[in-house]
């Protein structure tokens, strides 16, 4: 144990060490300063400006900025719908994969448009080389992006005062990918590649094993891939077992660099959001929260699977060494912190089998992503989502005081509020109305391995992870039906735009504002205090919201489980 509590306490330690500068060079980035990667990205950039006529000096308004942002997402959408339908007959294509179809096709460009990434499929069996490349991991970028550019708006509210516009949102999208995610995907491919990462277009190989039957080896253009689904917490694996696969993360140095890649740009964005208002403390304080929140999740997750489940005790078998749905290369530590960061930060990328933890490492899974986007959460999903919560709080310690609650010298009022309670409720109605349909329809429950409560807990989590554009899966449940095609895609599309339209109306409602200077009776919201209030408005939202739900699936599961009954 004292050795798992090390590479956890070094891990946080270099996400920091990371974070920290990432997060002040992407405020010099959106803050049109100078930096090294101008000179080549400049010129690029007013290549595209100038291509799709963009005019890069014209704000928007909250409702252009989502109009353009609605209107580019889901023309994305389309292309990729269309790219899989016509996958038999484009180029690279070495496997002669046929059309996907028509509802898988549905629910992957919907699933790849909302930065969820959740997979219904088997990616080496299912989709050609040129669909890999130009509809998902193009998605894969823009999707990302996008949530950077909503986050960005959302500061501008605090940062202007009296003032209609937000920004441009191509301009947002452009910077976020040409300087931000191009640059670290290109050098964390590298990476990836001089450590076993494949990267090819060579047709499967077949060879012979040592027992001297054939078997087939899936090859592709794997490390750009994995590159960007981790940074930009898309998650989306190239092969079915995503980055528990060789071919996508081949050793426990690149177990690191995964876990790095997915944290690193949502830990460094409240640092870039602290820049931006001029008070870095404001930064630290949604940063602290969320460290807060996740070393208490993974504490319990590490904890749970540690101890282990009794049954496999009573076989005389130490349950740190049961390790079924585990990677051996990686462990119980690497095995939890992974499964830990990448429901936190609703990446979705898995390099264990989350449906084989127990009840309670399950439960907390769970529970990061029904409380939304905000323990870190995706990229630029996490801060806006945060910030969010941090209305919340303020507007909560306002009713205590007695006092109008104000955030950065902006007043919260009730068109804020009613935007941000839409923003947490409506991703929970989807959750919660998308399972009960599930549960008690032949179509949903046809689908499970497991009845009792794990069964339900597969349903939670499969519409917690496309509410939450998670993405990850438990894997004990076949999604790849036409019942959860179009539910899971329809839950993906409100869970991501049902933030996002919120988020947006709050920032142009903040940017028309005056600036209130700070006086006597303002509540500070860079204490210690303010971090912990923040961290408990975000669990006893979740609480409130989903104790009954999960309190029939993983708590009675696991109650269960210490009198000996499992399902």
């Amino acid at each position: 144990m004292r050795f798992d509590l090390l590479q956890m306490g070094f891990y946080l330690l270099v996400l920091v060490l990371l974070a920290v500068p990432l997060g002040h060079y992407m405020a010099r980035v959106f803050k049109g300063e100078r930096t090294l990667l101008d000179p080549v990205l400049k010129p690029l950039e007013e290549i595209f400006y100038h291509l799709a006529r963009v005019d890069a000096k014209k704000e928007m308004g909250w409702r252009e900025y989502a109009l353009s942002l609605l209107i580019f997402n889901f023309l994305g959408m389309l292309v990729v719908y269309l790219i899989q339908r016509f996958q038999g007959i484009l180029p690279f294509n070495p496997q002669h994969f046929g059309a996907v179809p028509q509802d898988l096709a549905f629910n992957t460009a919907a699933s790849f448009m909302t930065n969820t990434n959740w997979q219904a499929y088997a990616g080496e069996r299912t989709m050609s080389y040129f669909t890999q490349m130009v509809a998902l991991t193009v998605q894969n970028f823009l999707s990302a992006a996008t949530g950077i550019a909503v986050a960005l708006a959302l500061t501008r509210g605090f940062i202007r005062r009296e003032t209609s516009f937000l920004g441009n949102f191509w301009v947002d999208l452009t910077r976020a990918t040409l300087w931000v995610l191009l640059p670290l995907s290109l050098l964390l491919a590298l990476v990836l590649v001089s450590q076993g990462v494949i990267q090819n277009l060579s047709p499967y190989l077949k060879v012979t094993t040592l027992e001297g039957r054939e078997q087939t080896l899936a090859m592709g253009p794997v490390a750009s891939q994995e590159a960007i689904k981790l940074l930009g917490t898309n998650g989306g694996g190239f092969f079915g077992a995503n980055s528990a696969h060789p071919y996508e993360n081949p050793t426990p140095f690149t177990n690191l660099l995964e876990m790095l890649a997915m944290q690193v740009i949502p830990a460094a964005l409240p640092i870039t959001f602290g820049r931006l208002v001029g008070d870095r403390r404001q930064g630290i304080a949604i940063l602290a929260a969320m460290f807060l929140l996740f070393v208490l999740g993974l504490s319990i997750v590490y904890a749970s699977e540690y101890y282990g489940n009794p049954l496999i005790k009573a076989l005389g078998v130490s349950s740190p060494t049961a390790l079924e749905g585990k990677e051996v290369r990686f462990g119980l530590a690497q095995s939890s912190l992974f499964a830990t960061i990448t429901t936190a930060v609703a990446c979705g990328a898995v390099n264990s089998m989350h449906d084989s933890f127990t009840p309670l490492g399950g439960f907390i899974l769970l529970l990061q992503m029904m409380v939304g986007e905000v323990i870190f959460g995706g990229a630029g999903a996490g801060l806006y989502g945060m910030l969010i919560f941090v209305l919340l709080t303020v507007f909560i310690v306002g009713l205590m005081v007695g006092r109008t609650p104000e955030y950065l010298g902006k007043k919260i009022e009730a068109w804020e509020m009613k935007m941000a309670t839409l923003a947490v409720l409506i991703p929970a109605a989807a959750i919660l109305l998308g399972s009960a349909v599930a549960a008690i329809t032949q179509a949903g429950t046809s689908s499970l391995l497991n009845s009792g409560p794990h069964g339900l807990s597969e349903i939670l989590y499969a519409f917690s992870s496309s509410a939450g554009n998670n993405g990850s899966a438990f894997a004990g449940l076949n999604a790849n039906t036409l019942f959860y095609n179009i539910t899971l895609g329809i839950t993906m599309l409100i869970g991501r735009f049902g933030v996002i339209l919120p988020a947006l109306a709050i920032a142009g409602s903040l940017a028309a504002k005056k600036t209130i200077p700070p006086g006597p009776g303002t509540f500070q919201t860079t204490t210690p205090l303010f971090v912990f209030l923040l961290a408990i408005v975000v669990l006893i939202v979740g609480a409130l919201t989903f104790f009954p739900a999960l309190a029939l699936g993983p708590i009675v599961e696991h109650l269960l489980m210490l009198r000996g009954k499992t399902f």
